[in-house]
């Protein structure tokens, strides 16, 4: 179902689901845990996706795999599932969807060579009928919309995420999301939003375009090159989860929320926090340093003086007070760099 606001913004329901903005978080491994999902979603994010759950850790009771699926305080609430056996994969969006999940997600696009010599991931594109087959079962296992995320294929040779686009949305799929880039790529080169194109020209399903977007100017690119409906917001909101929200919200028209440079401290201490009451303070510590590296990178970006001594401080110790001292202090206003 296709609806349009008062601005003229076009919004495609999914299963039944009408994301609130046409710009999504993308999953990202490591990356898209509960406490930014929640400050994305918080912010405006049309869908945020949980990073990938091995469905097979899932159905085993795996406390790790648990927390990425975890969703409290977020809705819509979407759980990507990795995996290459139909009954794990089953299983798993059956633990989803019991669980809260209101979109299972099914993961034929991550590139790394841990997930695609199990035959998981993007190698799933090697094999189109094993990879419906994988639909198939997932949608006759749950209640809630399933959808796929993939890249368009395994290499320039074989670019078929058209043909497994139409087989997955036959098989049940509410939606497809396509990455613009093959598999043998990885993440080197530029995203190629056009050649997502052939996916918009298989159907009229809802379809979500991803890879290399991190302002308005590049979504709306995005959009009229690949003839999507959706974007995701990937690597680009490390360090800054309101950016999906602000996209969506330029793309409708309306003013995006300005955050201020004390907003970003409290978004950034709010994030590290999270993290230690959901993950205990010593994964919560090791955790967080990814995402701290990155806010500290944004510190930067608005402006301030680099402070090596905090930011060392910060992605170094172990103790949270410390953390959240050297915090502040890279987020001091006394450290604008006046303007020339």
């Amino acid at each position: 179902m296709e609806t349009a606001s008062n601005s003229g913004e076009r919004k495609v329901s999914i299963g039944g689901l009408l994301p609130v903005s046409r710009a999504f978080l993308a999953p990202m491994s490591g990356v898209t845990d509960l406490a930014m999902r929640r400050i994305a979603a918080r912010f405006g994010a049309g869908l945020v996706v949980s990073e990938m759950v091995a469905s097979d850790e899932l159905v085993r009771g795996s406390e790790e795999a648990r927390l990425r699926a975890e969703g409290a305080g977020v809705t819509p609430h979407v759980v990507q599932l990795a995996g290459c056996e139909a009954r794990w994969l089953a299983e798993a969006a059956q633990v989803a969807e019991a669980s809260g999940a209101d979109i299972v997600d099914i993961n034929m696009g991550c590139p790394a060579k841990r997930v695609v010599g199990g035959w998981a991931g993007s190698a799933l594109m090697r094999d189109l009928d094993h990879a419906v087959g994988l639909v198939e079962a997932v949608v006759a296992a749950v209640k809630v919309p399933v959808t796929v995320k993939m890249r368009l294929g395994w290499d320039d040779a074989s670019r078929n995420a058209p043909e497994l686009a139409r087989r997955a949305v036959v098989a049940g799929a509410a939606a497809i999301t396509v990455h613009g880039r093959t598999r043998q790529q990885f993440y080197k080169g530029q995203a190629d939003w056009a050649a997502i194109r052939p996916v918009r020209a298989a159907g009229t399903f809802p379809l979500v375009a991803n890879g290399d977007i991190a302002t308005l100017a590049q979504a709306q690119c995005c959009l009229e090159r690949s003839g999507a409906d959706y974007v995701m917001v990937g690597r680009a909101a490390m360090g800054r989860p309101w950016l999906p929200g602000a996209i969506g919200a330029e793309l409708s028209g309306r003013v995006p929320l300005e955050i201020s440079l004390a907003a970003k401290h409290d978004i950034a201490r709010e994030h590290y926090e999270d993290l230690l009451s959901l993950m205990g303070r010593e994964s919560g510590v090791r955790h967080a340093r990814k995402h701290l590296a990155a806010y500290a990178d944004e510190a930067l970006a608005s402006g301030l003086e680099p402070d090596d001594g905090a930011r060392r401080e910060l992605l170094t110790t172990t103790e949270p007070a410390r953390a959240i001292a050297a915090l502040g202090q890279l987020f001091s206003s006394d450290r604008l760099v006046a303007a020339a």
